[in-house]
């Protein structure tokens, strides 16, 4: 379950923030998941719960926003959305494509006391 290793380097970014910015509480946490991160949003928020307890985070709300993929297409020269990885261009059926986002995980914000 990498979801708990993701929680505990999410747990390690904001306890440097938290040192740096001089705040004591996390009242919410909003993470980017790309459709394509490979995390499992269910396992995330239960290791969010365990990472977070002790730190400024322990009563957190976690808000998550599922990021679409999006891919450059060679053949038509533009940008699509797609659905899988190696789905064809939806514009003109290419499979000359190159995923350029949806693939990642970041933290967005974070409101603080």
């Amino acid at each position: 379950m990498h979801e708990l290793a993701l929680c505990e380097s999410i747990r390690s970014i904001i306890d440097e923030h938290a040192a740096r910015g001089g705040f004591a509480r996390v009242a919410r946490v909003s993470l980017e998941i790309g459709q394509f991160a490979c995390v499992e949003v269910d396992a995330l928020r239960f290791g969010f719960d365990v990472a977070m307890r002790g730190g400024p985070a322990e009563a957190a709300e976690l808000h998550i926003e599922t990021v679409p993929a999006s891919a450059w297409c060679m053949a038509c020269a533009r940008p699509v959305t797609i659905g899988q990885r190696y789905d064809p261009c939806p514009a003109c059926g290419s499979h000359q494509i190159q995923v350029t986002g949806g693939d990642a995980l970041r933290i967005k914000s974070m409101e603080v006391d």
